[in-house]
């Protein structure tokens, strides 16, 4: 493909990236082929000759379409969103044209220089402490990684590290010295919520280190609390286990809660040395979701305990208009992860990675290579600008007030569990004279009759022992009259599930 011919292809891919989205209301929001459709549609080897573009995007909409799940459908309320904007799709277009490993600040020195800035244009929206910003006091910073999953596996690993280099730190023999980091390392657990996400746990098994929940119960709204962190980190010691590493959330992935930050703090001034101490218990932040409300004013009292943490992450890909993949990682100090992770060989070395006046964002993350996602987030603030985004968050939490609203008028039916939090109301479906039990079969009952019809699309989840459906309008084309006839959909279906039952 020369020029011309790519830029032929390039407009007529836009075109119709432009119908998708135009038309994407209309579209059954969840695929419903069959497991192993594509195989039976493409041959079984690669073709020998190139092909025309014409036919290849033709196969894009006869054959790939069909096995897509429409994330940016109004209609599409599940698990929580994975935003799109055409801004951030301008970045892609630029950072694959720009594509380099830039593993390196020689690779090119815009692509880390401006993921510098972004991060901490970014840290000052979301009202985090100085201590997170690339200038401020305690040698912080922020880092763009794919995933949140990857940046709790990321800073579990500097945290091991820190802690077993810590505890050895008078040991002068290599071979002694090695012994000692294996025995340690057999008694570290890290420890999140049992309502966290399972990065976490992941992130533990990567690390080969333990894994322990915390409890959570519904009289605190199933967050994490000071006294139950405080519990668990005690009888792990009593067990000669130690607890290094917390995750605490801001936003958990069934309900929305958000973890007694205060609470915790305080417990870990009692039980551990403080931030940057030997023997500290390195306390995470998982935002990943929730954290772009933090651009919101209102919601900026939540991060008041943030400068006695750790480190702190959140997704711009899923609520803040940027395309997957894009997670912000922020750390109060960035020598634990280069200490952790820092790799230098002599086809590396250069006179500015020598001078020390550059940052190598090889060493804050596990991969080695890395894109220039900065640049799709550099696009999106600047078309959007801070209010914009605000109004982006602000309309979603307001479209699930009014879905809860509704389900309120409808107490015959429905039971809100939790929220709405962070735009994500959680119910279930109610009927007089049954058991609890009985109640769990007929939420399910009417939440499969509503994925089956595919007019809309949500997740489930349990809580509490109790089977919920979870309703979350922040895709970015959502508005008040989309919520409404979800609202009506889920009715019809409990009506008519609750009549045949």
């Amino acid at each position: 493909m020369d020029s011309k011919q790519f830029r032929e292809a390039a407009i007529s891919s836009i075109d119709e990236i432009v119908n998708y989205y135009n038309t994407i209301e209309g579209r059954r929001v969840a695929s419903n082929v069959e497991p192993g459709y594509l195989r039976k549609l493409l041959p079984a080897e690669a073709p020998q000759n190139g092909e025309a573009w014409a036919d290849i995007e033709k196969d894009v909409k006869d054959k790939i379409l069909p096995g897509i799940t429409h994330w940016q459908s109004p209609n599409f309320l599940a698990w929580f969103p994975s935003s799109s904007s055409y801004p951030a799709m301008l970045g892609e277009m630029y950072s694959t044209a720009f594509t380099g490993a830039a593993f390196n600040w020689i690779c090119s020195p815009a692509v880390t220089e401006l993921e510098t800035i972004v991060l901490d244009w970014l840290a000052k929206a979301f009202n985090l402490p100085e201590c997170y910003l690339s200038t401020g006091p305690t040698n912080g910073g922020g880092v763009i990684h794919g995933t949140a999953s990857e940046a709790i596996a990321t800073v579990l690993v500097a945290a091991r590290d820190k802690y077993l280099r810590e505890v050895t730190a008078q040991i002068t023999d290599e071979e002694t010295r090695e012994d000692e980091v294996a025995m340690h390392r057999t008694k570290l657990v890290a420890i999140g919520s049992a309502a966290a996400h399972s990065a976490t746990k992941k992130a533990a098994q990567i690390a080969g280190v333990r894994f322990r929940t915390v409890p959570v119960h519904a009289k605190d709204g199933w967050a994490m609390t000071g006294a139950e962190v405080r519990r668990t980190i005690l009888e792990l010691r009593a067990k000669g286990l130690v607890p290094f590493f917390l995750t605490v959330t801001l936003g958990t992935t069934d309900t929305c809660a958000t973890d007694d930050m205060m609470g915790i703090a305080d417990v870990l001034k009692e039980l551990a040395p403080p931030p940057g101490n030997p023997g500290e218990v390195w306390v995470h932040v998982d935002a990943a979701y929730a954290g772009a409300a933090l651009i919101c004013p209102e919601y900026q009292h939540l991060t008041q305990t943030f400068d006695n943490f750790h480190s702190f992450n959140t997704n711009l890909h899923k609520w803040l208009l940027v395309n997957f993949d894009c997670s912000t990682l922020f750390v109060r100090n960035r020598k634990h992860l280069t200490d952790a992770l820092s790799v230098t060989l002599p086809i590396l070395r250069n006179q500015h990675t020598d001078s020390g006046l550059v940052t190598d964002y090889r060493d804050w993350q596990i991969p080695f290579g890395r894109r220039f996602r900065s640049l799709k987030v550099w696009f999106v603030v600047r078309t959007y600008g801070v209010e914009g985004l605000r109004a982006h968050i602000r309309k979603h939490i307001g479209l699930a007030v009014t879905f809860a609203d509704l389900m309120k008028e409808r107490p015959d039916l429905f039971q809100i569990i939790t929220g709405p939090r962070f735009a994500l109301t959680v119910f279930n479906v109610v009927q007089e004279g049954k058991t609890a039990q009985e109640l769990n079969v007929l939420t399910e009952k009417v939440y499969n009759t509503v994925i089956q019809e595919g007019r809309i699309f949500l997740s489930s989840t349990v809580v509490g022992g109790i089977f919920c459906i979870r309703h979350n309008p922040a895709t970015p084309f959502v508005e008040e009259h989309h919520v409404r006839k979800h609202f009506e959909i889920l009715t019809e279906a409990a009506e008519r599930v609750r009549t045949a039952a």
